[in-house]
């Protein structure tokens, strides 16, 4: 068999992905893209990390919350949540108090100074938002909404328990 018919015969018989179609990579390039020029923003100005920010965010959201909760809830792996929020801790930005129903585990809330950066940076990060999404109308906004939470939804499902990665 020639180079070229082995060649032929291997893509006929095997399918190829191509990236740039490829809905995965797409939607991974796309957070990227947006996660990166969001972080200039809290980057610039307060000096956190995209984790950082994402556990900064969350416990603006939820006021405290346990590590393992964080991680859940951002879908980033445990160790990098861990990093975070020692960097948080030891800039005075978050704090730990006993988690009184499971004494395995601290909350992990805001200080002072962490809710002024939250709050700061909240109207910006809403702002962004208003921006990134302004080449869509509104209709396209609301599909678009709905469709990430039914692809959300169903990747859970096909994902297996326990597994956040980032």
């Amino acid at each position: 068999m020639t180079r070229q018919s082995a060649a032929k015969t291997q893509s006929v018989s095997s399918p190829m992905v191509v990236l740039e179609r490829f809905l995965p990579y797409r939607l991974n390039v796309l957070a990227s893209l947006a996660s990166n020029a969001l972080a200039q923003i809290y980057a610039e100005r307060f000096g956190l990390s995209i984790p950082a920010w994402r556990v900064v965010a969350t416990l603006g959201q939820y006021e405290f919350r346990t590590a393992r909760d964080i991680a859940a809830h951002a879908v980033m792996h445990k160790s990098t949540v861990s990093r975070a929020v020692a960097a948080l801790e030891q800039r005075g930005l978050i704090a730990r108090r006993p988690n009184q129903d499971d004494r395995r585990e601290e909350l992990l809330e805001l200080t002072g100074e962490g809710r002024e950066i939250y709050e700061a940076l909240a109207p910006e990060a809403l702002a962004f938002e208003e921006r990134f999404v302004s080449v869509l109308t509104e209709e396209e906004q609301k599909l678009l909404g709905s469709l990430i939470d039914r692809l959300s939804g169903h990747a859970r499902q096909l994902t297996p328990e326990g597994e956040a990665r980032e």
